[in-house]
């Protein structure tokens, strides 16, 4: 193999470049990405950059130094709009030209490996196009942008208590701004965590000084005569007036670019167990779905601490070859490739809370408080599937958590893990 186009200049993207070199790969790597800014870091846009705690340059995930240092065929402010799979060919378009096709917008980069670290994209809210004022939170010219709107100090509706808006939410509050979340579930992130623990996570805004609407969906998001939002019309007849809304609704995988190349799509790049999509291309990051044999699932996961380490076993396993005539997806070990078998893991800060997860909660098995209590907002939870140990929320009990997501590495039942609670 003497070339890699890693297509996506993110964290996933990065963390593939990096093991590229740090495993002996001394060929091209063409690195590929929609933003002109070198790689950062995304959690800190809702939280520290968007509250004035971290300077911009703080953002970033590697120094220009550390970057250079590389040797990337660099092709930024590019975006991919193709794939030839057979031939591993990526089309690119240079971002802003809105021109498909011609020779002068569109170029095509040829590699012996792809990796697919296109990552995904908010959710838009229909009906407030064009609408001043209204937001959603993916990049760092979003983050400014709304960093600037707050600081006119503005009231502040967040569409949706998924953590995205949770913590845009307690961003706002710590600046003393007028917030309104609403959710069209009953208990937020109710599916994820289970009703006690969504409960859990709404008194947390609550006594925190949210006006927290369960429930309710939103008929329309009213601008007023200037062309900004002025309003946000609920379900329920009620409205909140609001000079700014930032929309949290989930997100939607960077594939379409994808489409006609071979793929298969389904809620992301689907990958074998070991992350080759094809022969010779691989997926990592949040446009990557793949079965994890560690829970027997199929899964996609938008996680930080994934995108790094999806990123490194994408790059291995192309380093690791072994598909040549093996069929469309590559077989499961072959070339000395292993299974990615992550136990994932998250936190999201709000307030003085540091809440964490690992594993995989689920609202349908059972949930067991191990340590602390959720009155004091302080406590770990453990969540059991099948009889198994699979998933362990944390608030301000970081220690427990990576005591018990070792637990989850170890494959430890239900039974052991309530046991390691008692001592």
């Amino acid at each position: 193999m003497r070339s890699v186009a890693i297509v996506g200049g993110s964290l996933a993207g990065l963390r593939a470049a990096e093991t590229l070199r740090f495993d002996g790969f001394n060929g091209t790597i063409h690195f590929i990405g929609e933003e002109t800014r070198l790689p950062y870091d995304r959690p800190p846009l809702s939280k520290e950059v968007l509250g004035g705690k971290m300077e911009v340059a703080n953002a970033g995930l590697i120094s220009q130094e550390a970057f250079d240092a590389l040797r990337l065929e660099l092709h930024l402010g590019k975006r991919a709009v193709g794939l030839d799979a057979e031939h591993r060919a990526v089309k690119l378009e240079k971002v802003g030209t809105g021109v498909a096709g011609t020779e002068q917008a569109t170029e095509e980069i040829a590699a012996d490996g792809i990796v697919i670290a296109t990552g995904a994209r908010p959710r838009e809210l229909p009906g407030t196009e064009g609408i001043g004022g209204v937001y959603t939170l993916r990049t760092m010219e979003d983050c400014l942008a709304l960093k600037a709107e707050f600081e006119t100090k503005p009231k502040v509706a967040v569409i949706g208590a998924g953590f995205i808006g949770a913590e845009v939410a307690a961003t706002a509050r710590d600046l003393g701004l007028d917030v309104t979340v609403v959710e069209m579930l009953a208990t937020p992130l109710a599916r994820v965590l289970g009703d006690t623990m969504g409960q859990v996570m709404a008194d947390l805004h609550r006594e925190n000084g949210v006006d927290l609407r369960l429930g309710v969906g939103v008929n329309e998001v009213a601008a007023g005569g200037d062309g900004r939002v002025a309003s946000v019309e609920l379900s329920d007849g009620t409205s909140i007036a609001a000079d700014v809304v930032v929309v949290g609704i989930g997100v939607v995988p960077n594939t379409e670019w994808l489409e006609g190349s071979g793929l298969e799509i389904d809620n992301g790049v689907v990958c074998d167990e070991t992350l080759l999509a094809a022969p010779g291309i691989t997926a990592a990051g949040d446009a990557a779905r793949w079965p994890n044999r560690r829970f027997g699932e199929t899964m996609r996961v938008e996680h930080w601490d994934n995108a790094i380490e999806q990123g490194i076993a994408a790059a291995r396993r192309l380093l690791a070859g072994g598909w040549e005539g093996e069929g469309e997806s590559g077989s499961g070990e072959a070339g000395g490739a292993v299974p990615f078998t992550p136990v994932p893991w998250f936190w999201s800060d709000q307030y003085d809370r540091k809440i964490q997860l690992a594993g995989r909660s689920s609202p349908d098995g059972k949930v067991e408080i191990v340590a602390g209590s959720l009155e004091e907002r302080r406590f770990a939870a453990v969540y059991e599937r099948e009889g198994k140990l699979v998933g362990v929320l944390g608030m301000n009990r970081p220690r427990h958590v990576m005591q018990y997501r070792q637990l989850i590495v170890d494959g430890a039942s239900w039974e052991e893990a309530l046991a390691f609670a008692q001592g």
